[in-house]
C-alpha cells in the first residue's frame, strides 16, 4: 500500500481548493478582479498593520501577493491564502528543524529546545489544516481559538531558547508564521465582523 506524505496531501488540498475558488470567478472579470484584488490586499494589509503591533504591513502584502490566487479573489480568498503560507511556513520550519537536529555542533540544551519546537510546529501544522476545515465551515470561532493557539506555539518555541539563554535559530521563521497567523486572524475578524452587520 502506497502512502502519500503529508506535505504531498496538503499541495493537492490547497491545488483543488485554489481550483475551485478560481472556477468561481467567471474567465471575463478575472482581469477587473485581478486589479481589485490587489486593492483587497493593500487595503487588508493596511487595515491589518493598523490593528495590530505584530503585523507590519510590507511583510502582509508582499506575503498575500506571493501566491497567484491571491490575484483573483475575494477577502474570504485571502485568508485561504494566509492558511496556506502558514502552513507552507510550519512545514518548511520542520524541515529546518531537522536539518538543525543533524548538526553535531549543537549542544544538549539546544537539541532539547528543538526537539520541543519541532513537537510544536508538528501540532501546529494539524491545528492549521483543522483551521482550513473550520473556516470554510463558517465555524470562525474554532478557527480563531486554532490560530491563536499556533501563535503561542511559536512563542513558547522562542520563548525556550531564552530560557536556556541560548541564541534561536528559528528567530525568523517563528516570527514569520506568528506575523501570518495574527494576518489571518485580522482577516477572520473581518470577515465575522462583515457576518454580524
Amino acid at each position: 500500500m502506497q502512502h502519500v506524505s503529508f506535505s504531498s496531501f496538503c499541495f493537492f488540498f490547497f491545488f483543488f481548493l485554489f481550483f475551485f475558488i478560481f472556477l468561481l470567478t467567471p474567465n471575463d472579470e478575472v482581469s477587473a478582479t485581478s486589479a481589485l484584488s490587489v486593492d483587497i490586499i493593500n487595503k487588508t494589509c493596511k487595515t491589518c498593520s493598523d490593528r495590530s503591533s505584530v503585523v507590519n504591513y510590507t511583510f502582509c502584502s508582499a506575503s498575500l501577493q506571493e501566491i497567484p490566487v491571491s490575484h483573483v479573489t475575494n477577502l474570504q480568498g485571502l485568508a485561504i491564502v494566509a492558511m496556506e503560507l502558514a502552513l507552507q511556513n510550519a512545514t518548511n520550519t520542520l524541515s529546518i528543524i531537522k536539518e538543525l537536529v543533524n548538526n553535531e555542533t549543537l549542544g544538549p540544551s539546544s537539541l532539547a529546545c528543538l526537539s520541543d519546537c519541532s513537537l510544536l510546529y508538528s501540532d501546529g501544522v494539524v491545528t492549521l489544516v483543522d483551521t482550513v476545515g473550520a473556516f470554510l465551515t463558517g465555524q470562525y470561532g474554532n478557527a480563531d481559538a486554532w490560530v491563536s493557539a499556533v501563535m503561542q506555539g511559536t512563542a513558547t518555541c522562542e520563548e525556550g531558547f531564552q530560557d536556556m539563554e541560548l541564541v534561536s535559530p528559528l528567530t525568523k521563521e517563528n516570527y514569520s508564521l506568528f506575523q501570518l497567523c495574527d494576518v489571518l486572524l485580522c482577516i477572520m475578524n473581518l470577515l465575522d465582523s462583515d457576518v454580524k452587520s
